[in-house]
């Protein structure tokens, strides 16, 4: 019986997911105004702290928060269509796993930060980073950018569904997860500001990927056990 099942959890998830991509290719909303608002607050430290080039902690601790006020715009767009539009109910009414939609949401968003981090480092590079990041410090950056967006996508769709259910959601959703992500955001802090100091790091320090994984996990798994109570309510 359980076959079936899960057959049909997958059909779903492939279809929301590609529901969600072609609605952001068809209507672009959410990476153009989360890729605008990187580049401005970027053009905005480059001013404001009236430094060239930033390295070490402070480079990490820039692109950290903005990587985290970013996500926070597209996290409270992420179900704006399927309250206006209905889609809440039609899943509701559908013979199909209701996580399948947390899953493909989680995706989708995933996808959507990484697309934002291709305009964004760049960015980054070019108005304020000062040294030059190596191949291998380069990826141990990706690595790092990945296990923060994986927490970033599963706590902004958890949050993003329990706020758009109530008439004040652009303010719910920073009130609880700003306090969420603030690990995330420091684990990505700590362990990136070697990888962007003048010195160099050769590698990366264990336990701040470890920590960030076990931290998705947690959540990951905490937010696959409650989203189906959360659309009922």
């Amino acid at each position: 019986m359980s076959a079936p099942r899960t057959t049909s959890t997958r059909a779903a998830v492939g279809a929301l997911l590609r529901k969600e991509l072609l609605l952001e290719r068809k209507v672009p909303q959410l990476i153009p105004a989360m890729a605008l608002f990187s580049v401005v607050t970027f053009v905005v430290f480059h001013f404001g702290l009236q430094r060239r080039v930033l390295e070490g902690e402070l480079a990490a601790g820039v692109l950290s928060v903005t990587l985290l006020f970013a996500a926070m715009l597209g996290a409270n767009r992420l179900f704006v269509a399927d309250k206006e539009e209905g889609g809440f109910d039609a899943l509701l009414l559908a013979p199909v796993d209701r996580t399948a939609l947390f899953i493909a949401k989680v995706i989708a968003f995933l996808a959507f930060l990484v697309l934002l981090e291709i305009v964004m480092v760049p960015a980054f590079a070019i108005l304020l980073l000062g040294p030059t990041p190596s191949a291998a410090e380069l990826a141990q950056l990706v690595a790092m950018l990945a296990l923060a967006d994986i927490g970033i996508a599963i706590i902004g769709t958890l949050v993003g569904a329990l706020s758009i259910q109530t008439r004040a959601r652009d303010l719910i959703l920073p009130l609880i997860a700003l306090p969420l992500l603030v690990p995330v955001i420091i684990c990505l802090a700590r362990g990136i500001a070697p990888l962007l100091a003048d010195t160099g790091a050769a590698t990366l320090a264990g336990r701040w990927p470890a920590v960030l994984g076990l931290y998705d996990l947690i959540f990951g798994l905490l937010a696959y056990a409650v989203f189906d109570f959360l659309l009922d309510d």
